[in-house]
This record gives C-alpha cells, structure tokens and sequence, in this order.
C-alpha cells in the first residue's frame, strides 16, 4: 500500500500544479467538505459505485473516494503529488481498504495498454494541464468494452454563468491549478467513447459521465 516513490519527470505547468497540491494537500478534504455537500452531491458515491473488475483511479488524491467502492473491486490509484497520496494511504489503512497507490502522471499513465476493466476520474480533469492527454491514456489502458466513469465541473451551457466562469477563471487558474471553462465531453467523443449516460445539475455547472470503450 506503501506510494511508490522516485522523480517524475514533468513540464513546467504540471510541475506548477503539483507544487500547488503539495501546498495545499494538508487543507484540501477541509476545503473539499463543502463542495461535496452543496454542488457535487452524491457524485463520487454515483461513479465509484458502478466500479467493477479492475479499477483505476486516476488523480485519486487524498483518497475521498475510498468509503464508496465496492469491496470487491481490484483498485489501483494514480496521484501526481506525494503529499496528497500519502494522506490517501493513510486512510486506506484507516479504511482496512486494499488498494495499490502509485505516484504518477495522468498525462502518461505507467500502465500497460488495455489494463483496467474500470477507469474513475472525480474532479481531476479540470486541473490537469493536458486533459485531452489523460482522456486518451484512459482509452488507452481500458480494455475494450471497459467502462470510464467520470464526474466534473464543467462550462456551462447558460450564458450568464459562463460569463461568471470567465471573470473567475484566471483567478482559479492561478491559486489552485483549476479550469473552469473545460468540456471533456468533446475529448471524449473524439477518442471514440461511446457515451451511455450523461447528467448535468446545478445550472450546468456538474456534470457526471458513464462511457464505454468501444
């Protein structure tokens, strides 16, 4: 359960955003709370539920979505900064949840081609620098028919919220890594996912993905 450790080599804007998570790794579930309960919902219980087979979890972070797995499932998760994936190790432990955590870039996933019957993203794809990258490293390692199971926040589609979105973005963008204007919706498409359930709530704003590896 031990994170593996060892340098990453990295370009300058994922460094950037993981010198950021190192930073705020001790205050991220505090800060998280909150928007878990009012604008995310039920969102990481809805994704990590449907898990099944081999999992991966990419950016798993601090390790919030571990209470919502099955136990059955064979989980492994990926994590760019040390700090966050040691605070999820210790709640697997806390847990008794086995999992096999590994420090890692999304963008370049250290995993054989067709390895997962499962692929969990919850929050992540707004703050890796290169999303279009880790969509298509996530077709990549699924196997055919396999399943990505995604919840995000998103563009939205109301003119008058995106107009928010677009005043707060660089303000985002610079204090926590974070994109507010992203829609992986069109990454997926154009790495032939079949999309089989798409919600959106919370005037636009969430969004929650089942797709399938063709």
């Amino acid at each position: 359960m031990n994170p593996a450790r060892g340098e990453i080599p990295l370009d300058s804007e994922t460094t950037r955003v993981r010198r950021i998570y190192e930073r705020e790794a001790r205050r991220y579930d505090a800060q998280m709370r909150l928007w878990d309960k009012f604008l995310f919902g039920g969102g990481r219980s809805w994704a990590c539920s449907q898990a099944n087979g081999r999992v991966l979890e990419i950016a798993i972070g601090t390790g919030r979505n571990l209470p919502y797995y099955p136990a059955h499932v064979s989980l492994t998760g990926i994590e760019l900064s040390p700090a966050m994936l040691a605070i999820a190790t210790q709640r697997a432990e806390q847990l008794e949840r086995a999992v096999e955590l590994r420090l890692g870039d999304a963008q370049q996933l250290p995993f054989e081609d067709e390895s997962f019957d499962c692929v969990v993203i919850t929050l992540a794809l707004c703050s890796i620098p290169n999303e279009r990258a880790t969509v298509s490293e996530t077709w990549r390692v699924l196997r055919p028919g396999g399943r990505l199971l995604l919840l995000e926040h998103v563009a939205s589609p109301l003119r008058s919220v995106r107009a928010v979105q677009q005043l707060l973005e660089p303000i985002a963008n610079r204090f926590s890594g974070d994109h507010l204007l992203r829609e992986p919706l069109g990454h997926l498409r154009r790495e032939d996912f079949e999309v089989e359930k798409l919600e959106r709530s919370k005037l636009g704003i969430v969004e929650r993905i089942a797709a399938r590896r063709l």
